[in-house]
């Protein structure tokens, strides 16, 4: 099967929750611990395309099969040209290349829109999916910070990565 990648729609938030509330349940990725509802994700979708930052989905058919976007690292304005990346693939379609094929764009728009780096903050040190991928789209390692998140009764690490653009 085949699959494109093409900004994401409004129309994309019910399928793009449903990813996202899979991945808050059931693994470590997010940090959050509730799922947020339509409205939330509807709320952030708009603060983020609003604000220029590239929002992106992967569709077959019309399923939306996953999503990623960079958004603002840290609020402060020094850090304007920083961003910080998220990819998620709905479970149902891993393995394909879909994380690769949203990660690429999103660097492409990046770089095109004038961003200088791209920073991934990956959830738990066993995320060696996010890992891998990350390192083979040029991310380098730039450290762990152990232990400083707390869900499900685990005590999970943060990896930095960070690719220059």
């Amino acid at each position: 099967m085949t699959f494109t990648v093409r900004p994401a729609r409004a129309g994309d938030l019910d399928s793009v929750q449903r990813i996202y509330a899979h991945h808050v349940e059931t693994g470590f990725a997010s940090f959050e611990e509730v799922a947020p509802d339509l409205a939330e994700m509807t709320r952030r979708f708009e603060v983020l395309t609003g604000g220029g930052f590239p929002y992106l989905v992967a569709e077959d058919g019309g399923a939306v099969l996953g999503y990623a976007y960079a958004g603002p690292y840290r609020p402060r304005s020094a850090y304007r040209f920083t961003l910080e990346d998220s990819v998620y693939v709905d479970p149902a379609a891993t393995g394909r290349g879909i994380g690769r094929a949203l990660l690429g764009r999103l660097i492409e728009e990046a770089r095109a829109k004038g961003f200088r780096q791209i920073v991934a903050v990956i959830g738990d040190s066993g995320n060696v999916a996010s890992i891998g991928l990350h390192r083979a789209m040029g991310f380098a390692d730039r450290g762990v910070l152990e232990n400083v998140g707390l869900k499900k009764g685990r005590w999970l690490d943060s990896v930095l990565m960070q690719l220059a653009l």
